[in-house]
């Protein structure tokens, strides 16, 4: 399944999950991020890297904060981008998504970046488009969302510069979420020293160890001497099951506070992929505090976002 991400050099032509790819590509992404980073910083933010290339975004799920980045990237790489309305399009009119596929390929399109309720969509795509079309897995059913785990370890080496000798907490709902599946995939790949999970048994998937991790279901223990701290949002929806009995009761049980972040190294960094559920997952005080590097990691999503971009481009034969 992997392989299909790769080209004949065994190098990235697609992206569509963390799992099956090797160090030295994620570090590759990470180093070509480090070389974007500052260009939001100059006064003309382009690179003509893609320039007459046209990029599709296909969001059949809502998204703003993903979206945008991905729109961004794709403009400050000087290409063409067309983000399509699914709700108005002809998928909602009984279009199936291959025809939708194939009638953008008649555009002569050079990328699609999916974004679908369904696990494995961005595979399905990606094995029955044009050879010279890329595609970006932008998040798909619970499966994986790798992009966004990787601008979460471009953030992480930012401030802590190797993974090695790091001890990282996921706290939330990991039995749903496709973040931390993609952000656990990437932590062992990078070879990070221990990656912890912090949630109540009934959001934990079964066997979960098998993932590379140490569970907890005490959130004092599972923080104690941490470096990084990353909080998940607590999907609502999960409320009306019998998985959580209210948002009060995980916040009391899960929520990071203040007290809390204090059993974590004094350095530790607070992330959120978002968006927050302010006083369900985490304090407003930790949100916007000093150890907080979530916006941080809304400003590294356009960097890293136009490192994947560039570089399965590149790698398919077709940039610029």
């Amino acid at each position: 399944m992997t392989n299909l991400q790769l080209n004949t050099e065994g190098k990235l032509k697609h992206f569509l999950t963390i799992e099956g790819l090797s160090k030295e590509i994620l570090t590759e992404i990470l180093d070509t991020a480090e070389s974007f980073s500052e260009l939001s910083k100059q006064q003309v933010k382009k690179v003509p890297l893609l320039r007459g290339k046209t990029i599709v975004n296909l969001f059949f799920e809502n998204s703003t904060r993903t979206r945008t980045t991905f729109e961004l990237a794709a403009t400050r790489l000087s290409a063409d981008s067309l983000s399509m309305n699914i709700a108005t399009s002809a998928t909602s009119k009984g279009e199936s998504l291959l025809d939708t596929i194939h009638n953008l390929e008649a555009m002569h399109v050079d990328m699609f970046v999916v974004r679908h309720a369904i696990s494995g969509a961005g595979h399905f795509i990606a094995q029955n488009t044009a050879a010279h079309i890329s595609v970006i897995n932008a998040g798909d059913g619970q499966h994986a969302h790798p992009t966004q785990a990787m601008l979460d370890m471009f953030t992480i080496r930012q401030h802590k510069h190797s993974f090695d000798q790091l001890k990282v907490a996921i706290i939330g709902d990991i039995l749903h979420s496709r973040v931390a599946r993609s952000q656990i995939q990437a932590l062992n790949t990078l070879g990070t020293q221990e990656v912890r999970v912090i949630a109540p048994k009934t959001l934990l998937p079964s066997q979960v160890e098998s993932m590379g991790v140490t569970a907890y279901n005490s959130i004092e223990k599972g923080l104690k001497d941490v470096d990084v701290i990353i909080m998940l949002r607590l999907q609502k929806e999960r409320m009306t099951s019998a998985l959580l009995p209210s948002e009060r009761e995980y916040f009391k049980c899960f929520g990071l506070t203040e007290e809390r972040l204090k059993l974590a190294k004094p350095n530790a960094i607070v992330m959120h992929p978002g968006p927050i559920n302010r006083g369900v997952e985490i304090e407003s005080s930790i949100a916007d505090g000093p150890q907080s590097v979530i916006l941080q990691q809304v400003s590294n999503g356009i960097s890293v976002r136009m490192a994947i971009m560039s570089i399965t481009l590149q790698n398919n034969g077709e940039a610029a």
